[in-house]
């Protein structure tokens, strides 16, 4: 038996693993595919804010990008590359919200390396930008070391029940504790009030003389060159559900949404695309990612259902499934937020430490039983 089975092995589930394993637990990692097997392993992995006038996703992204640069710096260095970040806007409306940004912002700037600036083309010149000190993460490589010193099996699982103070996986498997960390994909406990989009993420990397020395945002992130390679990836652009989907997914117009996107902000010169990695990120419908425990929207009600439809109800009152929690939707941002969403669900379920109740599973439950009972 294991203290915690984490179903799902992207960036979530891997961070979560890492910080239960710092504090001595025996811990199962479950994924159908591999480790960083979806969308992951596709992203482009760079760490930087959220460029944007307010609100609460800029306020936690703020957070989560200081702790996760810290984080990654000071335990995977060697899988973790500094850099300068260049966020350039994409239009009149851009421009002003990052001038904004630029004078209320507490994180250090910096100027934009002029290297840098000499390979973008001349419309990405005029638009405003920010530069600061962020990173690139080397997606697939930092879920397989944050996964170290699991147990991991490559297992699609298919039922979870509940026995006599455990969960028994598959009748397989058996732990104290289980945590879904299973992105857009389905759902194991189904639940009317926890619902995710998919975000379908597209990544190349090409072989090009043009040499860049920075992280390039606009349309499209674009990587720093190694050894003649760049990474140019994008996860808000292409929408395609692989469970949904008719049809199967358009590489080759995928690959030149891309190439049209990134040419708008440097000069791209003998492009070869030699690689593709594609995946599905997971998003909430109002862009906070979910943690916390899955809340049992049958025993919730059958039991306390005025306390339920108050304006404010207080989600201690909510009847959670024992020892079942979830790690989600965190969109483009996973790798920015893993790290630190991660930190504060070990801390809860090692010792019941709160969760901001803007982030858990609850406040949905609440929308959804306002709306439907």
């Amino acid at each position: 038996m294991y203290d915690v089975a984490i179903i799902g092995a992207g960036i979530n589930g891997c961070s979560l693993a890492y910080e239960l394993m710092r504090a001595n637990k025996k811990v199962l990692l479950l994924d159908m595919e591999g480790i960083a097997s979806g969308g992951s392993g596709a992203a482009g992995a760079f760490i930087s804010p959220k460029f944007s006038k307010a609100g609460e996703l800029k306020e936690l992204l703020h957070d989560a990008y200081l702790y996760s640069f810290e984080f990654y710096k000071n335990n995977f260095p060697h899988i973790f590359k500094v850099v300068p970040l260049v966020h350039i806007a994409q239009d009149e409306a851009d421009d002003a919200t990052l001038r904004s940004y630029k004078q209320t912002t507490t994180l250090p700037l910096q100027e934009a390396p002029q290297e840098c600036l000499d390979s973008l083309t001349s419309q990405a010149r005029q638009r405003e930008k920010v530069c600061l000190e962020a990173g690139v993460v080397d997606a697939r490589r930092m879920c397989i070391a944050l996964s170290k010193g699991s147990e991991f099996r490559k297992h699609k699982v298919k039922s979870l029940v509940y026995d006599d103070g455990m969960w028994v996986i598959d009748e397989l498997y058996s732990a104290l504790d289980v945590v879904l960390a299973t992105g857009a994909y389905e759902s194991l406990i189904k639940e009317p009030y926890i619902k995710l989009r998919g975000i379908w993420g597209h990544r190349i990397d090409i072989q090009s003389s043009t040499s860049n020395s920075c992280s390039l945002h606009q349309e499209v992130s674009i990587s720093p060159s190694e050894n003649g390679v760049l990474a140019i990836g994008a996860t808000h652009n292409v929408h395609y559900h692989p469970q949904k989907s008719s049809k199967p997914y358009d590489v080759e117009a995928g690959r030149a949404e891309l190439l049209q996107k990134a040419t708008k902000t440097i000069c791209l010169k003998d492009v070869k695309v030699f690689k593709d990695y594609m995946g599905l990120r997971s998003g909430s419908f109002d862009y906070i990612p979910i943690i916390g425990p899955l809340i049992d929207s049958t025993q919730t009600l059958e039991c306390c259902e005025k306390k339920v439809k108050i304006k404010k109800p207080n989600y201690d009152d909510f009847v959670s499934y024992p020892n079942l929690y979830m790690i989600n939707g965190n969109g483009g941002y996973g790798f920015v937020l893993a790290p630190y969403l991660a930190k504060i669900l070990a801390k809860h379920i090692l010792a019941d430490a709160k969760i901001p109740q803007g982030l858990q599973c609850a406040r949905f439950f609440a929308r959804w039983a306002k709306r439907e009972t």
